[in-house]
C-alpha cells in the first residue's frame, strides 16, 4: 500500500552555515564594531546578543536573509522575548522548531478524516504516516495538509509505492 511521511525537519547544516555567515558579517560591519553584538548556535537554539533591541532586530534581519538565501523556511524559527543579561546587554533566544507537535498531528489526522479521502493517517512520534490505496489520493492528501496548516513548514518524505 502506498504511503508517505509528513515531517517538520529543518536542514540544520544550512542553519549552522547561515549562523556562521551572520557571525562573520557582524565582525566586519561598521555599525557593529566595538559593540557586544554576537550570534551563537547551540543544538537547536540560536542566541542573539546585543546592546539594544534595535541591534537585536538588525541581527535577526541579517539572519533571516541568510536563511532565506539557503532555502531554509523561516517558519522553523520560534522567537523568544529579549532578556537583560547585565549592564546594558540584551539576549534573545530563537529556537529552531523540529518535529510535528501532537496537537498539530491530530489536526492533520482530523483534516484527512473529514476530507473523505480514502487515506489513513497514523501518528508516529514527531511524524504522521499517511497511507492509501492510490497514489492520486496521497497527492491530494499532501495538498490538503499544506492548505490546512499554512503556518507549519511540512515536508513529505519516504514516499513508497
Amino acid at each position: 500500500m502506498p504511503s508517505f511521511d509528513a515531517v517538520c525537519e529543518p536542514n540544520l547544516t544550512e542553519v549552522r552555515h547561515a549562523v556562521d555567515n551572520v557571525a562573520r558579517e557582524i565582525g566586519t560591519r561598521f555599525d557593529f564594531k566595538g559593540t557586544a553584538a554576537a550570534i551563537d548556535l547551540k543544538e537547536r537554539e540560536i542566541t542573539l546578543t546585543g546592546e539594544a533591541e534595535f541591534q537585536l532586530a538588525q541581527i535577526e534581519e541579517i539572519l533571516r536573509g541568510k536563511l532565506a538565501k539557503r532555502n531554509v523556511d523561516l517558519r522553523f524559527l520560534d522567537k523568544g522575548a529579549p532578556q537583560k543579561i547585565g549592564g546594558d546587554k540584551l539576549k534573545q533566544a530563537i529556537t529552531v522548531k523540529s518535529g510535528i507537535a501532537s496537537e498539530q498531528a491530530k489536526k492533520i489526522q482530523r483534516a484527512l478524516k473529514d476530507s473523505k479521502l480514502k487515506v489513513q493517517a497514523a501518528i508516529q512520534g514527531e511524524a504522521v504516516r499517511v497511507s492509501g490505496p492510490k497514489r492520486d489520493d496521497l497527492q491530494a492528501a499532501m495538498a490538503l495538509i499544506k492548505k490546512e496548516l499554512p503556518d507549519l513548514p511540512v515536508s513529505f518524505n519516504n514516499l513508497r509505492d
